[in-house]
């Protein structure tokens, strides 16, 4: 179980410059046989995709995977809602944290591990512009010392 192959599909990278990532949960999704094959091909997008509780279920909104080409004529809608699989004691932890928060879940990755596909969903709460500009700060200021650091050991 520990060696199983992890295979990145697509990472949301905007999530972490906009959000805060509080949490961090694995979920398994409920696809159709189309849908596999265009995430295979890395049709995909998370961009403006959030996950949200219907019914005391866990459903994927907003996720744009692409119709698969040589599908049939049963191929699939692409930004349908699409269910998100986890222990129901999970299930039932997580929604009583986003009622009591004030957070929200956004999906981080997609990613095939041993042959199903997951989601690393986060639990979020949201950066306020002066938030975003001051990690872009220290994000500069990190790259340039490295970089002064490499001018250093060359020289």
């Amino acid at each position: 179980m520990a060696d199983e192959k992890i295979k990145i599909i697509t990472r949301n990278r905007k999530a972490r410059h906009n959000y805060y990532v509080d949490q961090e949960f694995e979920a398994g999704v409920k696809l159709l046989g189309s849908e596999v094959k265009s995430l295979r091909d890395g049709k995909v997008q998370l961009k403006d995709a959030y996950a949200r509780f219907e019914n005391h279920e866990l459903f994927l909104h907003k996720v744009h995977i692409a119709p698969y080409p040589q599908a049939t004529h049963e191929n699939h809608e692409a930004e349908r809602d699409r269910k998100l699989l986890m222990h129901r004691r999970e299930l039932n932890r997580l929604e009583h944290q986003l009622n009591v928060s004030g957070t929200t879940l956004i999906p981080l990755a997609l990613y095939f591990k041993g042959g199903n596909v997951k989601v690393e969903l986060g639990l979020c709460r949201g950066k306020k512009l002066f938030d975003k500009r001051h990690d872009l700060k220290k994000s500069q200021a990190k790259r340039e010392m490295a970089r002064a650091a490499a001018r250093h050991n060359e020289g």
